[in-house]
């Protein structure tokens, strides 16, 4: 039993981040759907976008940025396929906010400098984010069809500008999922195949066990009665034939 309770305390410990990262993303779900909801006329999709090149920018005082992935909260993505994130930006400061771009690249886990992919960017018109007010812009990209399957980071950045200075806020830096465009399995359905596999070997284990004692009982000599002692059957088959075996006969005879 406390090998059983050990390996459950395990299972619960490699669950926690799954759980934690679902919880977190509902969460991050309903603040951004909220948002939407306030500010519907804001973040019209443009067809161009501001070419800033490579520029990087310092983000702007007052200025919050959260992402979320609609209705993939194990963030997958599938290669060759488009998949689409919300980016949500809250105005703090006194002056409107003039949204430019967004843009994403995709990059090794263990080393950002290694590049794996730069996404196309999005550009916006018209879209302004008021003082005190927030907003919510789609983004939808794509990673290459070619490229293989695992983990990789993806880093997105919304650029805009405040009284004519550009700036850039970071809104996602983090891992993503890269699939097959045949793959289905999420990761929460991966652990619970797991966790049921799991079960069934422990439950197997137990069972095994429970036949082993079983047979040691069941493998036990019976003792018989021989005049006033006991003796076991196996100790007479091993004595019979021998002289032993004949002098405990007569004696037996004689006490009869």
């Amino acid at each position: 039993m406390k090998h059983l309770r050990v390996f459950f305390f395990a299972l619960l410990l490699l669950a926690s981040p799954l759980l934690q990262v679902a919880t977190c993303q509902s969460d991050s779900d309903a603040e951004v759907t909220e948002t939407a909801e306030e500010v519907s006329d804001l973040g019209i999709v443009g067809e161009d976008a501001q070419d800033f090149g490579d520029a990087n920018f310092s983000p702007a005082p007052g200025v919050e940025t959260v992402c979320v992935f609609p209705k993939n909260s194990a963030r997958l993505v599938t290669a060759g396929e488009e998949t689409e994130l919300l980016v949500g930006m809250k105005n703090d400061g006194e002056l409107p906010i003039t949204v430019i771009a967004i843009r994403a690249s995709v990059h090794l886990p263990f080393d950002h400098k290694l590049l794996v992919q730069n996404l196309s960017a999005q550009g916006f018109n018209n879209a302004t984010v008021p003082a005190s007010a927030q907003a919510t812009f789609p983004y939808i990209f794509g990673v290459s069809k070619y490229l293989q399957p695992g983990s990789f980071d993806l880093v997105g950045t919304i650029v805009y500008e405040i009284d004519q200075h550009p700036y850039q806020s970071t809104f996602h830096n983090g891992t993503i999922e890269v699939v097959d465009s045949g793959v289905f399995l999420s990761m929460e359905s991966v652990f619970l195949i797991t966790l049921g596999i799991a079960l069934l070997v422990l439950f197997g284990l137990w069972v095994n066990g429970q036949i082993q004692n079983l047979s040691k009982k069941t493998k036990r000599a019976p003792k018989v009665e021989v005049g006033t002692g006991t003796r076991d059957a196996s100790m007479d088959e091993w004595l019979e034939g021998t002289a032993l075996a004949k002098s405990q006969s007569q004696k037996s005879k004689k006490k009869k």
